[in-house]
């Protein structure tokens, strides 16, 4: 009941005795997620403070652990090497969760992976992934879990399995906007609807998984049913996924676009939210959105509403 990672998905952290993979590091441990191990060159042979192997190199690490995953929390500047180390390692499923990284660096990332089609690269600047694991006790922030896999910075406790959920429906969630990512999981959360798997794609103008790649694996999955479409100003993947949307996709599908107000040529938040011109605004992938058939939400606040209409709640 999920796509990309599961309970049985094995972990590492690049980075993992810093300050942020370390923190990271024990809230994925606590969630519940098979956390095997992680890697900071010159510290192998050491364990980190959850009684986790450190490894010099992360094929050390995969031969060690038989890990599968893993979470990037190096400085920007390592960060290519870092994911093209992971590729080389045998690492399936690869989450960047730094920012800042330079997107020269990206542009020659993408290319290299070509030569990796096993590898599915989540970010760079991005929360990661998440497929909820059933609550076994406890409320809110101090809740125990079991089952399920959180890689990266999102907060575990609001997600809800689909066996948890009240309306037994659970949907999927990918998102541009990692603070809006975790706004849909709560309002689903909070309408008795659960989360199959959330994806925060991340915000930069080169990156891993987009819309498309991930809208694939969530029509093919019979668990999922409905997608929540987080976007935001800059580019064109939102309309792209319309698109395919329309053409492909057997199972309802809600949509956001963040940055009506925003002025055109200035940054806002994410190194690829930028209006270039009059197709990547944000009420021209509004309109582009709904000429496709896709539900379009007013406001963040009505996130979840819009989703359970659409399942028909």
């Amino acid at each position: 009941m999920s796509i990309l990672v599961d309970g049985n998905t094995k972990v590492i952290c690049q980075g993992i005795t810093g300050s942020a993979g370390a923190s990271h590091t024990k809230g994925c441990f606590d969630y519940g997620t098979k956390m095997v191990g992680g890697v900071t060159p010159g510290k192998g042979g050491l364990k980190d403070a959850n009684g986790l192997p450190i490894f010099d190199t992360v094929a050390q690490a995969v031969k060690a652990t038989g890990a599968d995953a893993t979470m990037i929390f190096v400085p920007p500047a390592g960060a290519a090497d870092a994911i093209m180390e992971a590729a080389d390692a045998g690492i399936r499923v690869i989450c960047a969760i730094t920012e800042g990284v330079p997107v020269l660096d990206m542009i020659r990332v993408k290319e290299a992976l070509k030569a990796y089609p096993h590898v599915t690269l989540i970010g760079p600047n991005c929360p990661g992934i998440i497929t909820p694991a059933r609550r076994v006790s406890g409320e809110g922030a101090t809740a125990k879990f079991e089952g399920g896999c959180k890689i990266g910075i999102m907060p575990g406790y609001i997600h809800t399995h689909k066996a948890d959920a009240k309306s037994g429906k659970a949907v999927g969630i990918i998102s541009r906007s990692g603070t809006l990512t975790y706004e849909a999981v709560w309002q689903t959360s909070q309408r008795g609807i659960g989360q199959s798997t959330c994806i925060g794609i991340g915000g930069d103008p080169v990156r891993g998984m987009g819309f498309i790649d991930a809208l694939k694996l969530f029509n093919d999955d019979p668990h999922t049913d409905g997608v929540v479409m987080i976007g935001e100003i800059g580019g064109t993947d939102e309309v792209e996924a319309a698109r395919w949307i329309k053409a492909n996709m057997k199972k309802p599908v809600t949509g956001f676009i963040a940055g009506r107000t925003a002025p055109k040529g200035k940054r806002m938040g994410h190194a690829g939210a930028i209006i270039g011109g009059a197709d990547d605004t944000a009420q021209a992938k509004i309109d582009a959105l709904r000429a496709c058939g896709i539900t379009v939400s007013e406001s963040p606040a009505d996130l979840g509403s819009t989703m359970a209409t659409a399942l028909c709640m």
